[in-house]
This record gives structure tokens, C-alpha cells and sequence, in this order.
């Protein structure tokens, strides 16, 4: 395990954490109560400033119970750079209220996980063919 810097913005709601041994996110919390409307996309604080590591970047995710709540992440997935570290750099969730009826976020609520992960940067050589066999394009190996 790596030591992260972290700063909690309510030092009342827990940091966040790994419930299981084998788990590769972390939840975390909603930092206020929040409601969203029907088909509106809201942003729900997640209390935490995370200083990621130069080489690393930080995935904000659903839980795969988040969808129960009729809410998704209305960008798929977030991406946070290692140079998003400052002070008041709180994470949110944009989250779509994909039902007919406003939801309310509890404060507190498990809402997102989080994920450390390390990366390359890529340094571009164009080539005029790729040398490897064609598998046959995006989306072949779900056909039969």
C-alpha cells in the first residue's frame, strides 16, 4: 500500500475506505444531502481532496448499487488528473436522475468509489500499417 495524502472538507463522515480485502475501489460518501430532479444531472460533494500520486490518476466510479438509487454517472466514469491536488479540489459525482420522480442523496450515503491507478504516457510513433494479424474490427469477438 501506498501512503496518499487526503484531506476530509467534514471531518464528521468517515474517509474513505475498502470494505473487503479484495476490493480494488474505495467507497465514498456523500459530503450534503442532495436532490436531484427527474432526468436532471446533479453534483453531489464527495468530502474529499486526494493528492494522487504524479504517475498515477484517480477513477471516480458508481457502486455497482448506485443504479439501484435511479441514478448514473452522466459521464460514464471520471477521471482525475495528479495535478488536481489543490486545497479546495473537492471531488463530485455528476450524477443523472434517470427516473420520473426527484431523489434525494442522504448525507453520508456510499454513492461513488474511487480507484488509484498508475499510467504510462504514450509517446506516438506513427507507422503506416500495424504489423499484427486483423481480428476483425470492434465488436468481432461477439460475433458467431
Amino acid at each position: 500500500m501506498k501512503k496518499i495524502k487526503i484531506k476530509r472538507f467534514d471531518k464528521k463522515l468517515p474517509l474513505p475506505e475498502y470494505k473487503t480485502s479484495g476490493a480494488a475501489g474505495f467507497d465514498m460518501s456523500a459530503r450534503e444531502k442532495t436532490t436531484i430532479q427527474p432526468g436532471v444531472v446533479g453534483y453531489v460533494p464527495l468530502n474529499v481532496a486526494i493528492e494522487t500520486p504524479k504517475d498515477h490518476f484517480f477513477v471516480l466510479a458508481a457502486r455497482s448499487s448506485t443504479h439501484k438509487m435511479g441514478l448514473m454517472p452522466a459521464n460514464g466514469i471520471g477521471i482525475g488528473d495528479s495535478d488536481f491536488r489543490g486545497d479546495e479540489d473537492e471531488y463530485k459525482i455528476a450524477l443523472l436522475n434517470f427516473t420520473d420522480k426527484p431523489i434525494t442523496v442522504e448525507k453520508g450515503t456510499r454513492i461513488a468509489q474511487g480507484l488509484i491507478v498508475k499510467h504510462i504516457k504514450a509517446n506516438w510513433q506513427e507507422v503506416p500499417k500495424m504489423k499484427n494479424k486483423t481480428r476483425g474490427g470492434f465488436g468481432s469477438t461477439g460475433k458467431k
